[in-house]
């Protein structure tokens, strides 16, 4: 699903909730996003405009958050709770959500590790840690997982 190529990128999103919104049989990967994007009201809009937002941008110094980032790590989380990969991420989960008694922020929670690791990873031009990504989950459960 994710390319190095942003548009195609955010075509498999607005596919996917068009596909949706038309009632059509959803295909893969367009069954969780589907699911994460009726989570997040506020971009209803956005996907149902690809026009408009297709090749805008959102630089961190506009203070706004990515919606496709935003939506894409939601997506990379439930494919890693499906397959409890990084091994162990399942269980930090199941803690967070006992913490939060709610799947959606617990998610955002595994969601700011996540992004973490990512910047880290950026930031030092290497490889996404698993073991920073897991210590940051633990640290947010309180070492309960």
């Amino acid at each position: 699903m994710f390319t190095d190529d942003r548009q195609q990128t955010r075509a498999v999103f607005f596919r996917a909730w068009q596909r949706h919104r038309q009632r059509l049989p959803l295909e893969g990967i367009e069954n969780i996003i589907v699911a994460v994007a009726l989570r997040h009201p506020e971009y209803h809009a956005l996907l149902e405009n690809p026009d408009a937002h297709e090749d805008r941008d959102y630089p961190p110094e506009s203070g706004r958050v990515n919606p496709f980032l935003h939506l894409g790590l939601h997506v990379a989380i439930e494919e890693q709770l499906s397959v409890d990969r990084p091994p162990g991420v399942r269980e930090c989960y199941l803690a967070l959500l006992k913490q939060f008694s709610d799947e959606h922020a617990a998610q955002h929670r595994m969601l700011d590790c996540l992004g973490e690791m990512l910047w880290r990873a950026e930031r030092e031009r290497t490889a996404p840690s698993e073991t920073h990504y897991l210590d940051c989950l633990r640290r947010a459960a309180r070492e309960q997982c």
